[in-house]
């Protein structure tokens, strides 16, 4: 692990947030899966919304749907599951962070996170600038297609990262 993740993993364990997240863990009852289940839900909010309308700016679904209606009714979705999300992983991390910041997959998971939620933005912004922003040339067609299809590949890349997480071990073995 380089040292800068070292020193930022002992700085985190060493903080009152270590040890209320280990606390919470370790000593409430059901908190663990219910925390674990938060996390789920909140992912599983996140694909629903931002696969329909990807598949849909990519013509594989809902063809009878606007997409600035899907954007609008699915993205707020998005928007209230990410914190759940960030919230229910931190949790996780707070309570092991050598174990999270040493993992390599751990960090795929972020790398193809932020770049997700930039797109998700992007492609929010757009839509409600204009009803039909996506749609008003050949241009900006192409471009929601791209967007689409690398936010579909993001998406998906997290969400397999985030299952690997706990088997990082298998993949890279001491």
């Amino acid at each position: 692990m380089p040292q800068t993740l070292a020193d930022l993993a002992g700085a985190l364990a060493a903080s009152p947030l270590n040890r209320l997240a280990v606390y919470l863990l370790t000593e409430v009852p059901g908190f663990p899966p219910t925390v674990q289940t938060l996390h789920l839900l909140s992912i599983s909010a996140i694909m629903g919304s931002i696969v329909l309308i990807d598949l849909r700016v990519l013509g594989l679904a809902l063809p009878t749907q606007s997409t600035n209606e899907l954007v609008r009714r699915l993205m707020p979705w998005t928007w209230w599951a990410l914190p759940v999300l960030a919230v229910s992983g931190l949790v996780l991390v707070f309570a092991r962070p050598a174990r999270y910041l040493s993992n390599p997959v751990f960090g795929l998971k972020f790398a193809m996170l932020a770049p997700a939620i930039v797109l998700a933005v992007v492609f929010q912004r757009g839509s409600t600038r204009h009803p039909h922003f996506w749609e008003g040339s050949p241009r900006r067609r192409a471009s929601a297609r791209a967007i689409a299809a690398v936010s579909l590949l993001l998406w998906v890349g997290v969400a397999m990262a985030g299952r690997w997480i706990a088997y990082a071990d298998y993949l890279f073995p001491e």
